[in-house]
C-alpha cells in the first residue's frame, strides 16, 4: 500500500504542484497567464487569444507544447507492439514519417489520440497527450508482449510548436536544414541555432508549421531565438487558449471532449485513422462490428445563428428534449462567428439540420455545417 492510499484523520493528500516546463520563467516574464492544465503549469494566453488566434493565421505564432509527452518503442518487434496497441497502420510508415492515430481499448474506444513516428525498423517514437502519459506509458507496458523495450523519454525534451504561414520563414534562416522538403507528417534531425533537435512538420492548428524537440537545457536559447526571428513578421508567443481555438476551427479532436474511452473512432469521424484491413489491433473486433451494424451517433459540427455562445457540456435540444451535448465550444477568431463541435443521434446530424442550444436560463439556435469549419490555402 503507498503512503497516499493512507489517512490518519480522515483528510485527503494534498494535490501534487504543477509540474513547471523549462519554460515557465520567460512565460511569466512575458505576462503569460498561467493556469493548471494536464498537472502542468501552463501559460492559456499572452497578449489575448483572439490577437494569438490571428497571429498564427495571418502570420506566425510560437507555442510552449513541452508538457506533452514522449515514449520510445524499441527492438525487434517494437513495430508489433505500435501495430497491436494503435488503431492506424504504421507498417505503411517510413524512415521520418509521423502518422496521426489512436491508442485503443480492447472495447474499441480511444485511452488517448497520438503521433507515431517513424525513426528505423525496430525504433517507434510516440508522442502523447500531456495529461495522459503517465496513464499511456503504464498500459502500453501492460500491452507489451512482444520483443520491445518501452521508455517514457518525456523528461529528456522539450518541445516548441511555431505554427502560421510565416513559420518557415521565420525557422529557415536559423537551420542548415532544408525545410521545404519536407512534406506534411515527416520529420528530420538537425541543428536550429546550434541545437540538435527532432523538427517534425506537423502541428495542432490546422496550419503549416514544425515541431521542435530538444533538451530542455536549451529550452530558453531556442525560444528567445525563435521570437528575434520571427519579430519582423509580427510572431507572436502563444497559450493554450489560441491553441485551443485553432484546432477547434481545423475540426480537430481533444481528449476528454470529441474522444474518450466512450468514444470510437468511427463515432469520432477518424475512420481514416482505423485500419480495420491490419492485422489483428485492440479494438478492431469491436469497431468493425460498429462499421456492420451502423453508428448511433456521430460527432457534428454547429455554427450559432442566434446570440450566444455553446460552451462544452451544453446541451442540445430537439423540441425541447436533450438530444446531445456540446464537446467544444467558442468563438471561431478568424471565422468571426461562434462554433463547437457536439454528438448528435445519427438521423439528426445533417449539414443544415437546426438545434437549441441551452445556454445557462435561455436557449439559442444553432444549425449543423460540414467539418472541418476551417482549412488553410494550401
Amino acid at each position: 500500500m503507498s503512503d497516499a492510499t493512507i489517512s490518519m484523520s480522515g483528510s485527503h493528500p494534498a494535490p501534487a504542484p504543477a509540474r513547471r516546463t523549462a519554460l515557465n520563467a520567460i512565460h511569466r516574464q512575458l505576462g503569460g497567464k498561467m493556469v493548471a492544465f494536464g498537472g502542468w503549469d501552463m501559460p492559456v494566453e499572452y497578449s489575448g487569444i483572439t490577437a494569438e488566434h490571428r497571429a498564427v493565421r495571418e502570420r506566425a505564432g510560437l507555442f510552449d507544447v513541452s508538457h506533452m509527452g514522449e515514449i520510445s518503442v524499441r527492438g525487434p518487434e517494437a513495430l508489433d507492439l505500435v501495430q497491436h496497441v494503435t488503431s492506424n497502420d504504421a507498417s505503411k510508415l517510413s524512415f521520418d514519417q509521423a502518422q496521426y492515430s489512436g491508442l485503443m481499448t480492447a472495447q474499441g474506444t480511444f485511452v488517448d489520440d497520438l503521433l507515431v513516428h517513424k525513426f528505423t525498423d525496430d525504433h517507434y517514437w510516440l508522442v502523447v497527450n500531456a495529461a495522459n502519459c503517465e496513464k499511456d506509458f503504464n498500459y502500453i507496458c501492460q500491452q507489451n508482449h512482444f520483443d520491445a523495450e518501452v521508455v517514457n523519454t518525456s523528461d529528456g525534451y522539450s518541445q516548441l510548436a511555431i505554427q502560421g504561414p510565416a513559420a518557415i520563414k521565420v525557422l529557415q534562416p536559423l537551420t542548415s536544414v532544408a525545410l521545404a522538403p519536407i512534406k506534411y507528417y515527416w520529420f528530420t534531425t538537425g541543428k536550429v541555432l546550434g541545437v540538435e533537435c527532432i523538427i517534425a512538420r506537423t502541428g495542432y492548428t490546422g496550419e503549416d508549421g514544425f515541431e521542435l524537440y530538444f533538451d530542455p537545457e536549451h529550452s530558453e536559447k531556442v525560444w528567445n531565438g525563435l521570437m528575434e526571428a520571427g519579430a519582423g513578421v509580427g510572431m507572436l508567443p502563444c497559450g493554450l487558449g489560441a491553441r485551443n481555438t485553432l484546432r477547434m476551427e481545423a475540426g480537430m479532436a481533444l481528449y476528454g471532449h470529441e474522444i474518450d474511452d466512450a468514444t470510437t473512432p468511427l463515432e469520432a469521424g477518424l475512420g481514416w485513422i482505423t485500419k480495420l484491413a491490419k492485422p489483428d489491433f485492440l479494438g478492431k473486433t469491436a469497431i468493425a462490428a460498429q462499421a456492420a451494424s451502423g453508428l448511433q451517433r456521430k460527432l457534428v459540427g454547429f455554427e450559432m445563428i442566434e446570440p450566444g455562445i455553446g460552451r462544452d457540456g451544453y446541451p442540445l435540444l430537439r423540441a425541447g428534449k436533450p438530444v446531445g451535448q456540446v464537446t467544444s465550444g467558442g468563438p471561431a477568431p478568424a471565422l468571426n462567428k461562434n462554433i463547437g463541435m457536439a454528438y448528435v443521434p445519427m438521423g439528426m446530424s445533417a449539414p443544415g439540420e437546426e438545434f437549441d442550444i441551452q445556454i445557462r436560463n435561455r436557449t439559442a439556435r444553432a444549425k449543423l455545417i460540414p467539418l472541418p469549419f476551417y482549412k488553410r490555402a494550401k
